[in-house]
């Protein structure tokens, strides 16, 4: 039997935070390491006190771990004492090198996070001497730490005071619980349902505020792993329970506000860009050479373009107001359904100008429709808008009397798209279009990029304006297959033309996720919206075809092939 021939306390003062998104919080750990000279076995005794979920008030959780570090034969004797000394009344045993654990924790969060921690198996003792000596004799209880850092969970209490209260013969039958949300950290009610869902989950939504006041959000959500329909028609539903802190995003920081303004300004900058770029034959011959010449290294004085810089503010202009006016209908849109609304973080592009904006929503959606009609406001103000300007433009430049205020620009842009360059065909004429440059008003550059830049954030993938509008009226598997499809039609450059490849990456960076789930996720959209997102997906494809040398002569769209 091993005796405990010396002892040595020694404070470890450690902090902890977690991820800003979530609440921050701290946990003040002091850990008394008990050492035994003989048999060199550690104990370490932790205290910790970690704040109470949805309190104020601290909790304390004891923790002894002993370990063995040496392979005398006396080590096992030893260690059963180091455990009867720290275990509590838990008696454990085992061999050389394992750990015994024993926390002790408030009664009301033992249901919750006591748990008895499993020895190490062989494999885990041998990656952990590999790393060395202080790995041997200190291990951290990963699956606590995930607890403590981990999101909120739902009160256990608060379960069984919803399962008396809210659910019943009358409204929903609870068979069973399953975990909801991304790490767990909510409750998924299965059963069966008592009446019409809509007029059910309103009942619930209604008698959760009254049980528990305004702590949790109700989820109506499709059952997974269905057997069958519901027998009323319809899939068959669920309801999941999130704390409010965790299901609804986060408010704006400062940083945020800082970064948005910045990318406003670079923005402003490449608006700006795009209209001196548009005065190609005007610009200096060395400017030109430098920026179309992949063979020339000498730069010019960048002084020269600051005269063409006014003449570039009427495309700036229409390009900024295109972008202005999409995001003043997505928040036209979203104020009467009392939605909130990010800044739009607007991505600067020098070949459009800007790839349009970022904009997220801060507060959870009510249904599906209030989804779809968000979506979809934006892209329709700003093709309202560009198309109004791409009109006037084209009427414009067939006036001979405003000669002078057009611009040079190749007949191979009008290749670029099949919807913009047939209507554009149609206005100016065959022997316009059949030229090297074609003259046409600086209102049609701008109302081109605005179209283009409506029709990429219609596409239907992730969190673009499309998958949302394809996700709130088909579902969320059916923008699984429209998001397969658009990435490989944009991998091939199907798609967007040479835009493409930078387009698919700002997605893949930026907007690959999809929108998470409506307060009501399973009521369906009406057929109009259906049909209006099916339209809407459809004009996006004939805006960002290109057109091909072959169906170009056919068409009378561009110079194909000099006479």
């Amino acid at each position: 039997m091993g005796t405990l021939t010396s002892c040595s306390f020694m404070p470890l003062n450690s902090e902890f935070r977690s991820n800003p998104v979530r609440r921050a919080f701290r946990e003040r750990i002091q850990c008394h390491k008990l050492t035994r000279l003989r048999g060199a076995s550690s104990c370490f005794f932790s205290r910790a006190r970690v704040p109470k979920w949805g309190k104020s008030k601290l909790s304390n959780f004891d923790s002894l771990r002993c370990f063995a570090t040496n392979n005398d034969n006396n080590s096992d004797d030893g260690d059963k004492d180091s455990n009867n000394v720290g275990a509590a009344g838990e008696e454990s045993g085992g061999d050389d090198s394992k750990s015994n654990v024993t926390t002790t924790m408030p009664e009301e969060e033992r249901g919750f996070t006591s748990q008895k921690s499993t020895p190490p198996s062989t494999s885990q003792r041998s990656s952990l001497s590999s790393l060395g000596p202080a790995y041997n004799t200190f291990q951290v209880d990963s699956f606590k730490l995930i607890e403590l850092l981990g999101p909120e969970k739902v009160d256990p209490a608060d379960v069984k005071l919803i399962k008396d209260k809210l659910f019943g013969y009358s409204t929903f039958w609870v068979t069973k619980e399953e975990p909801f949300g991304d790490l767990g950290e909510g409750i998924l009610f299965i059963g069966n349902l008592r009446g019409k869902r809509e007029d059910v989950f309103a009942k619930l939504q209604n008698q959760l505020v009254e049980v528990t006041g305004d702590k949790y959000n109700l989820f109506m959500v499709e059952e997974p792993n269905a057997d069958s329909p519901d027998p009323r028609g319809g899939p068959r539903v669920s309801f999941g329970l999130l704390r409010k802190e965790v299901s609804e995003p986060g408010p704006m920081t400062l940083w945020q506000y800082v970064i948005a303004l910045l990318l406003f300004l670079l923005t402003i900058g490449s608006s700006v860009e795009l209209g001196i770029a548009s005065q190609i034959n005007r610009l200096p011959p060395e400017v030109v050479k430098y920026f179309t010449d992949p063979d020339a290294v000498e730069a010019p004085d960048m002084e020269l373009l600051f005269p063409f810089v006014d003449s570039a503010l009427p495309l700036a202009y229409g390009v900024l107001g295109v972008l202005l006016f999409h995001e003043v209908g997505h928040f036209l849109s979203a104020f009467p359904k009392q939605v909130k609304l990010s800044i739009p973080f607007f991505i600067p592009n020098i070949t459009l100008g800007s790839f349009g904006a970022i904009t997220q929503f801060k507060s959870i959606l009510p249904d599906r429709s209030t989804q779809v009609d968000i979506s979809l406001a934006g892209p329709f103000a700003g093709a309202v808008l560009s198309f109004s300007m791409f009109a006037v433009g084209l009427l414009l430049s067939s006036n001979p009397d405003i000669t002078g205020d057009l611009v040079q620009v190749p007949s191979l842009l009008f290749q670029g798209s099949l919807l913009l360059g047939l209507i554009s065909r149609a206005t100016l004429g065959y022997a316009a279009m059949h030229a090297e440059t074609v003259p046409i008003h600086p209102l049609v550059i701008a109302g081109w990029c605005g179209l283009t830049i409506q029709a990429f954030n219609m596409l239907p993938v992730g969190c673009l304006d499309g998958g949302r509008a394809v996700q709130g009226a088909f579902g969320k598997n059916a923008l699984v297959g429209f998001g397969l499809t658009t990435y490989t039609l944009l991998g091939l450059g199907v798609l967007g033309g040479p835009l493409s490849l930078p387009w698919g990456l700002y997605v893949l960076l930026c907007q690959r996720a999809p929108e998470k789930p409506c307060l009501n996720d399973v009521t369906e959209v009406g057929t109009w919206r259906k049909a209006l997102v099916a339209i809407a997906i459809f004009l996006v494809v004939l805006t960002l075809v290109p057109v091909g040398d072959e169906l170009a002569e056919e068409l009378g769209i561009g110079l194909v092939t000099a006479f």
